[in-house]
């Protein structure tokens, strides 16, 4: 079955260069010229997701947020936007990665193909595994903690998923956000800190035990 991508950008130029790249290369295109279009397009259930973040009426960023809780395919941001800060703000809004205006077509098509691959190895990864009182199902992405569900981001997930599929094996910060992010490069500390913080306090109201652990000066292990 033929992947979907969804390709939104307020310049039409540029849409319809991506669609007729990713229509030759194999892919169903979707598309949406502003943030209100890609909200109704996301009902498509696509498998990737190519969003600006200029965009007149809804911007990439609240896109993302609206639509991360809902769709947990990668999501990658077309912006010309390169200040760390910005980086920082579409990853917390939910992106998997960052295409930087103009950008070259193949190289566009290498890095969909390479997260599309990545998903597929995560959704093949159909297992089950007990903690204790944790329940953890990888397939439908889902952890439950004695019978109640503990509802966790996308992102936070993907983290839990690689420490505890790696239980006793200490990651740095570094890792742990080459992993989640995919993106080549130092990661962000305080980024990975915050999200262990969120995992952490929403294990602390269904459960006493500390399911991740810190090795100071090192990093983070799971602790089943």
């Amino acid at each position: 079955m033929n992947k979907k991508i969804l390709l939104v950008d307020d310049e039409k130029g540029i849409v319809t260069l991506m669609k007729h790249y990713f229509e030759m290369s194999g892919y169903l295109v979707y598309t949406a010229f502003n943030g209100n279009e890609a909200l109704q397009k996301a009902a498509h259930n696509p498998d990737i997701i190519l969003l600006d973040i200029n965009m007149p009426d809804i911007d990439g960023l609240t896109v993302c947020q609206r639509i991360r809780e809902h769709i947990s395919c990668p999501i990658l941001f077309l912006t010309a936007r390169i200040e760390t800060s910005d980086k920082i703000n579409g990853f917390r809004a939910g992106a998997d990665d960052y295409i930087v205006k103009p950008f070259d077509l193949d190289e566009l098509g290498a890095r969909v193909a390479a997260h599309l691959r990545r998903e597929n190895r995560r959704q093949e990864h159909s297992i089950v595994r007990f903690f204790g009182d944790m329940v953890i199902d990888y397939s439908k992405r889902q952890i439950t903690l004695k019978d109640s569900v503990a509802e966790l981001s996308k992102k936070e997930f993907d983290i839990v998923e690689l420490l505890s599929t790696n239980a006793g094996q200490v990651f740095d910060r570094e890792r742990i956000y080459s992993f989640v992010w995919g993106l080549e490069g130092d990661g962000n500390s305080d980024t990975i800190m915050e999200h262990i913080r969120k995992i952490r306090a929403k294990f602390a109201a269904l459960s006493l035990h500390s399911y991740i652990e810190t090795v100071w000066g090192v990093g983070y292990k799971w602790n089943g």
